[in-house]
């Protein structure tokens, strides 16, 4: 479940029930570590073949949009015109509902987008086995933020709806147990290039996770609660902010 939902992998999940539902969004970071070791291998093929920093991570950024069939960053574009309507929830959430995109979600997305690629663009300059760890701790810590979106007391948006049907059934001890996961995943794959990069791409995924909290508590406290695209807005946010950090200790 937690692939089918995440990924673009046609997946059949056995059982779809919200107990389900929860351990599926506890085990996201996984999904996400494997998106982003798929998102690093094509980071790596690009820049083996001669290609610089930038060029080489446009590429890895456009696979793991396509494994993902754009759906995070659909919902933050959504969740950009909703937020920036300025309208009162219900408003908000009849614009996060509208199939097209207005400005607020094109300039989100340009910025968001522009960030990952200079960031990563920035590791992949620095060392090929930095851009490739900061882009595994950033995924999984993008899906981590999904994770803590889906404990007790982050309603849902709305009666219906994936929030409707995640929320709430992320146990704390799981999201924390999660969390070191994603911290010693971080630290392991930043050792690959030496101790004071484990140590940055654990600062990275902790600061992701707290761009994340920032903008969880922010949609929450505008729309009611969490929506698809709200989890889908707090990946992309977590994951961005990760690169950036990762990006800066270099």
């Amino acid at each position: 479940m937690a692939a089918g939902t995440l990924t673009a992998v046609p997946v059949a999940a056995p059982r779809v029930d919200r107990t389900a539902a929860g351990w599926a969004m506890a085990l996201a970071p996984l999904v996400g570590a494997a998106l982003g070791a798929a998102g690093a291998a094509v980071l790596a093929a690009a820049w083996l073949a001669g290609l610089p920093g930038l060029p080489s991570a446009v590429p890895a950024l456009a696979a793991l949009a396509l494994l993902t069939r754009g759906l995070h960053l659909d919902g933050l574009a959504d969740l950009a015109d909703g937020l920036g309507s300025g309208r009162p929830a219900e408003g908000a959430l009849e614009v996060m509902r509208r199939s097209d995109i207005g400005p607020f979600g094109v300039i989100t997305l340009v910025l968001m987008l522009l960030a990952q690629a200079a960031a990563l663009g920035a590791l992949a300059d620095a060392s090929l086995p930095a851009g490739a760890a900061a882009l595994v701790t950033a995924s999984a810590t993008g899906r981590l933020a999904i994770t803590w979106a889906c404990t007790p007391r982050v309603p849902s948006a709305r009666p219906e709806g994936l929030g409707a049907f995640v929320a709430g059934t992320v146990p704390h001890w799981a999201a924390g147990a999660a969390t070191v996961a994603v911290l010693l995943l971080a630290a392991l794959a930043g050792s690959a290039v030496g101790a004071p990069f484990a140590l940055a791409c654990a600062a990275a995924a902790a600061g992701g996770l707290g761009a994340a909290a920032v903008l969880l508590a922010h949609a929450v406290r505008r729309t009611g609660g969490i929506t698809g695209d709200t989890l889908g807005a707090l990946s992309e946010t977590a994951a961005t902010a990760a690169l950036v950090v990762a990006a800066a200790a270099v």
